[in-house]
């Protein structure tokens, strides 16, 4: 007997007050884009969607055509649910707010449409990651646009690759999900992931190390001489899917050039976070715990380390005798 994502959730709903049918209907929608965006992906090398759309988003970066694709796809599933409040995208200036009642409205939905979309045109794997919050009864849009990560709902990511995985918590654990495209659906394939307590790899962007903060470079050179070997694809989504299976860290210290960090509090440190929290692991943004931090802007950037248990208390360690 197989269990699709949508089953999965209404099996929850005895022990996830948010699990109802409108939240079930609600992540209906992001399933729907994710498979839309998983055929175009699919198709992408033989319907002229490769390559650079011509224009930059918001944080000044070339947007590909795929971006466009999935950021519209994703806007319109999920702007045609009720439950909607506001819709915040990485390819965005501001959010998309609907004008809907705090008792309908209810969620706030922040997502990068499509990681990693620079590796489409060499066939690496690439994800669409999102968050969920619950809009705040009292205050202004805005307020429930910028909660920190410990007030998220659920969230999850889908990796685009051999095959499509999607994974997602709620709070209640780490789930995974593999679409059957013989029927169109997602599987329960990985049930209660965890991640394990100390894994045989790292991952980082080596070529940075000359301008990496003291502490990084003697952690990594700890690490290699523990008998770790280097990981590192440059899609987030994959980097992160593999370590939540086999362990290890993924880190994306602070630069010279980028000191406040590359990678995206909202819509990809957070929900990524708070999936490495529910399965075991730990994430930091190098100086505390990443879903504590306050955001000020929905662009807003930060330093990013997320792993097995045992190389983020060494992390934590190393940095504090720097």
């Amino acid at each position: 007997m197989i269990t699709t994502v949508q089953q999965h959730i209404l099996e929850q709903q005895q022990d996830f007050s948010e699990a109802s049918g409108t939240f079930s209907w609600l992540l209906s929608g992001i399933t729907l884009a994710t498979k839309m965006i998983e055929a175009k992906i699919r198709s992408a090398g033989l319907t002229g969607v490769l390559g650079a759309y011509g224009s930059e988003n918001v944080q000044g970066e070339q947007q590909q055509k795929l971006d466009v694709y999935a950021n519209q796809a994703l806007l319109h599933c999920l702007g045609l649910r009720d439950s909607v409040a506001a819709l915040v995208s990485e390819e965005d200036e501001e959010p998309v707010t609907f004008d809907r009642s705090v008792k309908t409205g209810k969620y706030i939905i922040i997502f990068d449409p499509l990681d990693g979309s620079s590796n489409i045109d060499v066939n690496v794997n690439v994800g669409t990651i999102f968050s969920i919050h619950k809009r705040l009864q009292d205050g202004d849009l805005n307020a429930s646009i910028l909660q920190p990560g410990t007030r998220q709902v659920a969230a999850g990511y889908v990796v685009y690759g051999p095959s499509t995985v999607l994974v997602y918590t709620t709070g209640e654990g780490v789930h995974g999900f593999t679409l059957d495209p013989a029927i169109g659906a997602f599987v329960l394939s990985h049930e209660n992931m965890r991640m394990p307590d100390r894994g045989p790899y790292y991952s980082v962007n080596e070529a940075n190390a000359a301008s990496w903060p003291d502490g990084y470079a003697e952690y990594l050179a700890e690490l290699r001489g523990e008998g770790y070997s280097s990981r590192y694809i440059g899609s987030l989504v994959a980097d992160f899917h593999r370590t939540v299976l086999k362990g290890g860290v993924f880190l994306y210290p602070p630069t010279r050039k980028q000191p406040g960090g590359k990678l995206r509090l909202l819509y990809e440190a957070n929900p990524l976070a708070f999936l490495a929290e529910q399965a075991g692991g730990m994430a930091s943004n190098g100086t505390g715990r990443t879903l504590e931090i306050q955001p000020a802007g929905i662009h807003q950037r930060t330093p990013f380390m997320v792993g097995s248990r045992w190389e983020m208390e060494r992390f934590q360690a190393v940095m504090r005798e720097v």
